[in-house]
């Protein structure tokens, strides 16, 4: 017989334990997966060589801002109308790019906005494309592009510009259906986005998109952070590339204007 108040049956309450236990063994492994996480991606991170960022902070020709959510590289003489949002490759200090892409900032008068992606890595870094164009609302025209792993998170964005160029990098989202203008520049020395690997994806890129490869050029040599585990060894100086991609994505800039 059974009265209220009674103990509560001893089968209901192993069974209310082992649910317990369960929850706190998932609650465990999820504080364990998000520090991995963590650890992941702020360890080992690849820092900007001081050199080449001293430079380009000391650029009368161009004004450097790095203290918002993403670094703004304007033309101390103003901007015209055309920009470029460019993606970090993973784990890569954003800054490490800022000597490579100077000169379309100070020769060609573009506007650069690099990202700081959400633990160094594009693919956790859900910003809209309009995140970083408002940074610089007085562009008329915005590429977005990237490195590596930050080139196949500007696939994903490239449907709100008006180009797209990948730096050592493919798309893993088909384009090829859309007439987005796009300019791929690959290195003939990278290790790790080879030329097969770029060759490889062209697929999922529109019929006329511009494939260059610059000869000796790394997947490093895209940015000023030292060498990379994996990487080939690169035959090409840094002046020498800075050149080649102010003029590539220069000339792929103007071509986007109406006048172009």
């Amino acid at each position: 017989m059974t009265t209220e108040g009674a103990a509560e049956p001893r089968g209901r309450r192993r069974g209310r334990r082992v649910l317990i236990w369960i929850g706190s063994v998932l609650v465990g492994l999820i504080v364990l997966v998000i520090v991995a996480l963590l650890l992941y991606a702020n360890i080992g991170v690849m820092g900007a060589e001081p050199g080449p960022l001293q430079a380009v902070r000391d650029d009368p020709a161009i004004v450097l801002d790095d203290s918002g959510d993403s670094i703004v590289m304007t033309p101390a003489s103003g901007g015209g109308d055309e920009g470029l949002v460019f993606i970090p490759g993973a784990k890569v200090d954003p800054l490490a790019y800022a000597a490579k892409l100077s000169g379309l900032v100070a020769d060609d008068g573009l506007t650069v906005v690099i990202t700081r992606p959400t633990l160094n890595l594009a693919f956790f870094d859900l910003r809209p494309l309009s995140a970083f164009t408002d940074a610089a609302p007085g562009v008329e025209r915005w590429m977005v592009g990237g490195h590596s792993l930050g080139g196949v998170r500007a696939c994903q964005l490239a449907g709100d510009a008006d180009g797209l160029v990948l730096f050592g990098s493919y798309c893993a989202n088909d384009l090829s259906g859309t007439d987005l203008p796009v300019l791929s520049i690959g290195g003939s020395d990278d290790g790790l986005s080879t030329p097969e690997k770029i060759a490889d994806a062209r697929g999922a890129l529109p019929a006329d998109a511009q494939l260059v490869q610059i000869d000796g050029a790394s997947h490093a040599s895209f940015g000023d952070y030292g060498p990379q585990t994996g990487d080939g060894t690169p035959t090409i100086d840094d002046a020498a590339m800075t050149a080649r991609l102010t003029e590539l994505v220069g000339t792929f800039a103007a071509s986007l204007s109406p006048a172009g």
